[in-house]
């Protein structure tokens, strides 16, 4: 691992010579500047983790390189040296982003101290960017599969909300369309990016821990309540919380989500103080909201409240010229995880796929290509790589019953028999193929007697 590297920017040798000495007697790679610009050609030609910068140089002042450094390179501690002191400096370096203040001349072992620990700054600030960009790259808006004109003009809208300050959004859609996914484009691609991200689905947890897990509590709140807990509202501050299934909340639960929604401030579950947090509401449901406002399962100023950014994300069934895009990703996807090498589609089933109603929309789509990809054999997927889409398809195409009837036992026996030749006697991924649990499956053999 490299030394750490240090660049004084002073005009006076005698200031920089002495600092010189005692930074690398300590360890420390050291640089020297006599100017503003020579401090910039410094930083562009080579990698600093902290800069000592007096406020008076002969081509700029002092503040006007901080802005310019701490633009360019924003994760760098800068610690400002002056023979100047006065309050007024202090406090506009500290505003423009100066680690510490040190005035001259110098306390050698306490300006050694800072140092060290503007050095950690500087790491602890690059492994939080680092952490954010590995955090945040799958999630682009790349990674919202399609270019149909419906999913161009939701793209768009998202990006345009990830970019707003906002602090209300309400994503609708049918279940599989994709609404957890954009929540989190929404915050990875927005100034909240570097801060929490946190989701709940409201319809998994009962109503009394479901409040407690929004808004906390205090010690003694309830029978099991032995400390003090923080909830996501808190632990998500200036960053994101996405409440899936919303609706799903009780009218009381709901009666103080909006107190949040519109004062920005709570009272964790048996508390008496009001907190105040920055954080972006990100709700999403898959119920029509005016039905739900009819049938008195959501509050109607909660209703008008969210109204502010819908955001509608289209079923797959609406954009059926996207099916090509998705099947894409999902082989590269699962190409990766299977370590398989499958090419692509055939044209016959890609028009079985085009054809499918989708009614668990891209979700599943997904489960369909990770058995396909699964069971794969050869470098294409075929027709016959989709059975449970092709069974589906045909019926919906409208089967017509022929004239003499239909076995049911006999093409069920038929069914069976194929799925567990594909899958080598492998019960597991037969019911998989069939889309059934393997329960069902093994009454299905011992039914035929296919043991």
């Amino acid at each position: 691992m490299r030394p750490s590297t240090i660049l004084i920017v002073d005009d006076e040798e005698a200031i920089r010579l002495p600092l010189r000495m005692a930074l690398e007697q300590t360890g420390y790679e050291v640089m020297e500047a006599a100017s503003g610009k020579g401090a910039l050609a410094c930083c562009e030609s080579n990698p600093v983790d902290l800069i000592l910068l007096d406020y008076r140089l002969p081509d700029l002042d002092g503040l006007q390189l901080l802005r310019q450094l701490k633009e360019a390179y924003a994760e760098v501690v800068v610690i400002m040296m002056t023979a100047h002191s006065s309050v007024s400096l202090v406090v506009e370096a500290m505003r423009e982003g100066a680690f510490h203040y040190a005035t001259k001349p110098f306390v050698l072992d306490e300006l050694l101290m800072f140092v060290e620990k503007g050095l950690e700054t500087t790491r602890l600030r690059r492994e939080v960017k680092a952490l954010v960009a590995n955090q945040s790259e799958p999630y682009t808006f790349d990674r919202i599969i399609g270019d149909s004109p419906v999913m161009r003009e939701a793209k768009e809208l998202l990006r345009k909300i990830a970019g707003s300050p906002a602090s209300t959004v309400l994503l609708l859609g049918e279940s599989g369309t994709g609404k957890d996914l954009a929540a989190k484009v929404i915050h990875f691609n927005s100034g909240r990016k570097t801060r929490a991200f946190m989701n709940i689905t409201c319809s998994a947890l009962p109503e009394a821990l479901l409040e407690s897990e929004l808004f906390g509590h205090e010690r003694g709140a309830f029978t099991d309540a032995r400390q003090q807990k923080k909830g996501l509202l808190e632990l998500a501050d200036g960053g994101t919380v996405f409440l899936d299934e919303f609706t799903e909340m009780s009218p009381a639960l709901q009666a103080k989500l909006l107190r949040f929604l519109e004062e920005k401030s709570f009272k964790r579950v048996g508390g008496s103080v009001d907190l105040r947090v920055d954080v972006r509401i990100v709700a999403a449901t898959n119920r029509a909201m005016e039905e739900a406002v009819r049938d008195g399962v959501l509050r109607k100023d909660l209703y008008y409240r969210l109204q502010v950014l819908p955001v509608k994300l289209p079923p797959l069934r609406e954009r059926k010229d996207d099916v090509g895009l998705l099947a894409t990703f999902f082989i590269d996807a699962f190409n990766r995880e299977f370590r398989k090498k499958v090419k692509g589609v055939t044209r016959e089933a890609m028009d079985v796929l085009r054809a499918a109603s989708w009614d668990g929309n891209v979700r599943e789509l997904r489960n369909a290509f990770e058995r396909a990809m699964l069971f794969a054999d050869g470098d294409e997927l075929t027709a016959k790589d989709f059975p449970t889409i092709i069974s589906s398809s045909t019926l919906s195409a409208g089967y017509r019953l022929p004239s003499g009837g239909i076995n049911f036992d006999e093409l069920e026996r038929s069914l069976v028999t194929q799925a567990l030749e594909r899958a080598r006697g492998n019960r597991t991924h037969a019911a998989a193929l069939l889309g059934m649990t393997r329960d069902r499956m093994r009454y299905r053999i011992e039914k035929f007697g296919l043991e």
